[in-house]
């Protein structure tokens, strides 16, 4: 990894991240630039989001004025499946082992490692999760239950018989 860049390993909910000034902020700007499925998050998502990681891994370039440069993050149970989620590196630090680091650490947390299987989606990162031991998976398929807002079904009401469904 680049000399000036340091890697942080949160704990669960990544308390740190989602309430010291700046940077939730900076996560929000690193998914806008740099991902084409991540922007557009609001603030308040990306605290839920982390909040109910249970591996987040975070890279930081710079001194004092410290720049948020990665990110990723993870669930699993423990036993049977993990999966990798959000994995982004700003495109100025792409190339210098910042996302080999990052998933490399997430691989290594105690639920992820002690996972079954370790599953992760991406739309153009095929070679570069290949170079670190991904394969691709040709008798599964990927399915999608698309929620109605990015709310997702909490507080909606279900439509046979009118009750309201208790949010998250």
């Amino acid at each position: 990894m680049s000399g000036n860049v340091q890697l942080i390993r949160h704990r669960a909910g990544a308390l740190r991240l989602r309430w010291l000034p700046g940077h939730l902020r900076q996560l929000q700007q690193l998914f806008d630039q740099h991902s084409s499925w991540a922007q557009g998050r609001s603030m308040a998502q990306l605290r839920r989001m982390l909040a109910s990681s249970q591996m987040v891994v975070s890279a930081w370039s710079g001194g004092r004025r410290r720049r948020l440069v990665g990110f990723g993050r993870a669930s699993s149970d423990g036993v049977f499946r993990a999966v990798l989620w959000d994995v982004v590196v700003a495109k100025n630090h792409q190339g210098q082992g910042v996302g080999r680091q990052l998933v490399q650490a997430l691989l290594a947390s105690r639920a992820v490692a002690e996972a079954e299987r370790i599953y992760l989606m991406t739309t153009s990162g095929n070679g570069f999760y290949a170079r670190l031991g991904f394969e691709a998976v040709q008798h599964q398929q990927l399915m999608l239950h698309q929620q109605r807002s990015e709310a997702g079904n909490a507080g909606a009401e279900h439509k046979e018989c009118g009750d309201k469904l208790p949010g998250p």
